[in-house]
């Protein structure tokens, strides 16, 4: 699994029957200590997670895990929209916080 941030939506009306409602996510993947490194990618997103979230995305195999995912060419997947992230009793994210 890798942490990223949401940058945006991608929208598609030509597509693979097996995707047809699937939401695609554009993310930025984030460094340990989140701060963001030059490598996006795109993600299917069964979950809700909106811009500027911070989420778990699972890749290959385990992307096609979800429900009915095993039949969608799918590399990877937001599995988790994240609430924080502690290192050694240090804070590195908070959506509270990056909310307020």
């Amino acid at each position: 699994m890798q942490i990223a941030r949401v940058l945006g939506t991608i929208v598609s009306t030509q597509k693979e029957p097996s995707l047809t409602g699937v939401k695609f996510l554009l993310l930025q993947i984030l460094d340990q200590e989140g701060q963001p490194l030059p490598l996006y990618e795109v993600a299917a997103d069964s979950i809700g997670a909106g811009i500027d979230e911070w989420v778990l995305v699972s890749r290959g195999s385990a992307a096609r895990q979800i429900p009915r995912g095993e039949q969608r060419p799918v590399d990877a997947a937001v599995i988790a929209i994240i609430d924080s992230i502690n290192v050694s009793d240090r804070l590195i994210y908070s959506k509270r916080e990056q909310y307020r």
